[in-house]
């Protein structure tokens, strides 16, 4: 056997399919291993291009494993490596000074001579692979093709399990930033999907429901231009933000220039479609603003769905434009309101306007995982979607099926008003009138200022508000799981006396397992 084929079968080393099972990290330790007994050098390594594409970061080693614990970088077209990567070919050095190398770490091994060549997958640059020599060596054309050889086997391998580990990042990121149960929302029903799509990793799909201290409810539908894990990212960054913007502005249009801002000013080269929906503590009217994003259907008990006619503004992320603008839509008992990505609606091999029009049809006003499960049995079916698919479905309830209020909070001053503004929600869908609603608002913040303030010790606690309506009356109950400390300072305990006053009937029931304030009130009182 000649000395070129067996350099030729011993490179085959290079890709031997018991390492598949191995993760980056070890794989790459484990080729560069290879390639330095292959080739008789002394040093190898990789370094891959990081997310922004400007720098390469020592990623595996072998004799210079101090690159990889330094966290070495070096700027893309600079240097040994940075050259390598920016010119696409092999470079050889055959003696390390100042001059041709950036990294002091070869100088300080007393790296001699270096061959680099770039890693190279489906036309992509991902880094560079060099070995060295502590002794002065002269590389030929052939130890530059053998090295080429080895690094193209590596790029596809490494494209491969980083590609699985971008898409499992991007997955998981996902999952943590999806609502994993949505907020029991009284007066609203919610149901949700997301279905990811075939082309290749997650995508920048989202939806968010989340209840505001002015007793409005926020929902929000987003597409981030993009795939894989950077989408992902970016999307999770959007969504805080949007949060953010929401809890300070009331205006669903104001709010989605806010974002906008923030995008052109931190995410250089972001682009996203964004629908933001508002609904008054009553559901009976919801205030929306669409930043590019395809518009919503609606539905109500007397007729069809249809699409909404609003007012398309310019994405997130676009140059300025025109000022954004808010629509306010009555949703009537009954109500529906569906929300969705253009995955759903968009294919191939037919235009968009039949893809809407095919989901009008199949919206109807029933209850919304039946919605959710129709839509998706007529839109998608037996089908691949190439494209992510995320929905949310928000249906106003009639009077008579307002779901009972469970909260549990920390015991702390700060629930005080989440507990009130989810209380006054309720109501309000309950169709309280307004002498009722005020007199349960103080009642039960009574009650749940005692807990706050007397229940626990240093460890603290939670409180736990539970309303219900039967019959035309509310009962609502407050309870805690402490041992009650006595009143300080004078003027104090006269909780128990105003909440008396408010309700029509009062049951403190004190235990070894806590404290339980019942509070019950009509909603109409009799006269006289």
């Amino acid at each position: 056997m000649s000395s070129g084929e067996d350099r030729l079968r011993r490179i085959e080393l290079v890709t031997d399919t018991a390492l598949a099972h191995l993760a980056v990290e070890d794989l790459l330790d484990e080729l560069l291993e290879r390639v330095r007994s292959l080739l008789h050098a002394d040093t190898a390594a990789v370094l891959l291009l990081d997310p922004s594409s400007t720098h390469l970061v020592a990623t595996a080693a072998r004799g210079i494993e101090e690159e990889v614990r330094q966290g070495v970088r070096i700027p893309l077209g600079q240097g040994f490596a940075g050259r390598i990567a920016a010119e696409r070919r092999p470079v050889v050095i055959e003696q390390v000074d100042h001059a041709n190398v950036l990294n002091p770490i070869l100088r300080e091994k007393a790296v001699r001579s270096l061959l680099g060549v770039p890693l190279i997958a489906e036309g992509t640059v991902l880094g560079v692979l060099h070995v060295g020599t502590l002794t002065t060596r002269t590389f030929v054309d052939e130890d530059a093709e053998l090295l080429q050889l080895a690094a193209d086997r590596i790029a596809s391998m490494t494209r491969t399990h980083l590609t699985e580990l971008d898409r499992a990042t991007a997955a998981a990121l996902q999952r943590s930033l999806m609502p994993g149960t949505l907020p029991a929302v009284p007066g609203l029903e919610l149901a949700a999907r997301y279905i990811p799509g075939d082309a290749g990793g997650l995508g920048g799909d989202w939806y968010d429901v989340f209840t505001l201290p002015s007793g409005r409810v926020g929902v929000v539908i987003g597409d981030v231009v993009g795939r894989g894990l950077q989408a992902a990212v970016v999307m999770g960054r959007l969504r805080s933000a949007l949060r953010a913007f929401a809890l300070e502005e009331d205006d669903p249009a104001e709010v989605l220039e806010r974002l906008d801002g923030n995008v052109q000013h931190f995410e250089d080269g972001v682009m996203a479609t964004v629908l933001y929906a508002v609904f008054e503590p009553s559901m009976e009217r919801l205030a929306l603003s669409t930043a590019g994003h395809l518009p919503p259907v609606v539905a109500s008990p007397s007729d069809h769905a249809a699409l909404l006619e609003v007012p398309v503004d310019l994405p997130v992320g676009v140059s300025v434009g025109p000022p954004r603008r808010t629509t306010v839509v009555d949703l009537p008992p009954g109500g529906l309101l569906f929300l969705y990505t253009d995955g759903l609606v968009e294919r191939r091999r037919r235009s968009l306007d039949v893809g809407l029009d095919l989901l009008t049809d199949a919206v109807t006003v029933d209850e919304v995982e039946t919605v959710c499960s129709t839509v998706l049995g007529r839109l998608v079916g037996s089908e691949h979607v190439t494209d992510d698919v995320a929905m949310l479905v928000a249906r106003r309830l009639p009077g008579e099926r307002v779901v009972p209020l469970d909260v549990v909070l920390p015991a702390v001053p700060r629930s005080l008003a989440e507990v009130r503004s989810a209380l006054r929600r309720w109501l309000v869908a309950a169709e309280a009138p307004a002498d009722a609603t005020a007199d349960l608002l103080v009642a039960c913040g009574e009650a749940c200022s005692n807990v706050v303030e007397h229940a626990y010790g240093p460890g603290g606690g939670t409180v736990a508000v539970r309303a219900v309506l039967e019959g035309g009356e509310v009962t609502a109950t407050v309870r805690d799981n402490g041992q009650w400390r006595s009143a300080r300072g004078e003027g104090r305990g006269r909780g128990t006396t105003l909440m008396r006053q408010c309700c029509d009937d009062v049951d403190v029931t004190t235990g070894v397992a806590g404290t339980t304030v019942t509070l019950r009130r009509r909603l109409v009182r009799e006269a006289g």
